[in-house]
């Protein structure tokens, strides 16, 4: 059977509290060999690390604040979660993997704009300074978000830019970051998505990682459903496809950059 590894799944979820078990044995049936959860503020940092001590050798924890939940309060919330990560960086019974999921997300609105931007650019000194990896949520907001990046770039370890959905041009604009790579999930199995196109024209396979995103953006035959692990296989035949290549060398080289990210 061929492996490979989910990035970036949020199995700490309540989505799954009635059948993790279940979704776990799933995603090992379907060839899933590890599964990295990313925090996205003070709570879930514990329900993250909840699930991977449930789950240990096979979930992986990452820990930050989204931008969705940055607030006026945002300055204690990450210091709580600067505080977690210090711990858990320096002990050895729970591997830390990433900063994440961290970023900017102007989507809905830029009603926290300036403090969006500040506990992003405080969470990639964290990055700097801890040697961990980034993962990166980014919504309309790729301009702002580079030139943070850009002020660091000499010093960063690397990371994920997570659900990539954009063109050319911003493929090659995030792949100037030695180190970085793009998280590919569900959105390229779409209909109407121009991945397919986009990805093998502009980004060599070994700078993409397989995710779902799970229990949001299910891929096709799945979609409207509960997204969950095992599902990722659909991301991984759709970029075997795209790239005229096997699904094992899909698996092997996404799996190889996933541990050259997150593990070296």
């Amino acid at each position: 059977m061929i492996q490979y590894i989910d990035t970036h799944c949020h199995l700490d979820g309540e989505e799954f509290a009635e059948d993790r078990e279940q979704v776990v044995a799933r995603a090992k049936e379907a060839g899933v060999s590890a599964i990295f959860l990313p925090a996205i503020d003070v709570k879930s940092c514990q329900t993250v690390l909840d699930t991977c001590a449930q789950y240990p050798g096979y979930c992986y924890p990452m820990l930050g604040l989204h931008p969705e939940e940055v607030r006026a309060d945002w300055r204690e919330a990450l210091s709580i979660i600067k505080d977690i990560i210090n711990i858990k960086h320096q002990t050895s019974n729970i591997k830390l993997l990433a900063i994440g999921e961290v970023g900017l997300d102007f989507y809905w609105s830029r009603e926290f704009e300036q403090e969006q931007l500040l506990a992003f650019e405080e969470q990639v000194r964290w990055s700097v300074e801890t040697r961990l990896p980034l993962m990166i949520h980014c919504r309309k907001a790729q301009n702002e978000m580079v030139g943070i990046l850009k002020r660091y770039a000499h010093d960063l370890p690397g990371g994920v830019f997570h659900c990539f959905t954009g063109n050319e041009l911003e493929a090659r604009e995030l792949l100037q970051f030695e180190g970085f790579v793009l998280g590919i999930g569900g959105v390229s199995t779409f209909k109407k998505s121009h991945l397919p196109e986009v990805l093998p024209a502009t980004v060599p396979l070994e700078r993409i990682v397989l995710e779902t995103d799970a229990p949001y953006m299910a891929p096709v035959p799945h979609r409207g459903q509960r997204n969950e692990p095992a599902f990722v296989r659909e991301v991984l035949r759709k970029l075997a496809e795209a790239y005229g290549v096997s699904e094992e060398e899909v698996a092997r080289t996404t799996t190889e950059t996933a541990k050259r990210v997150f593990f070296c």
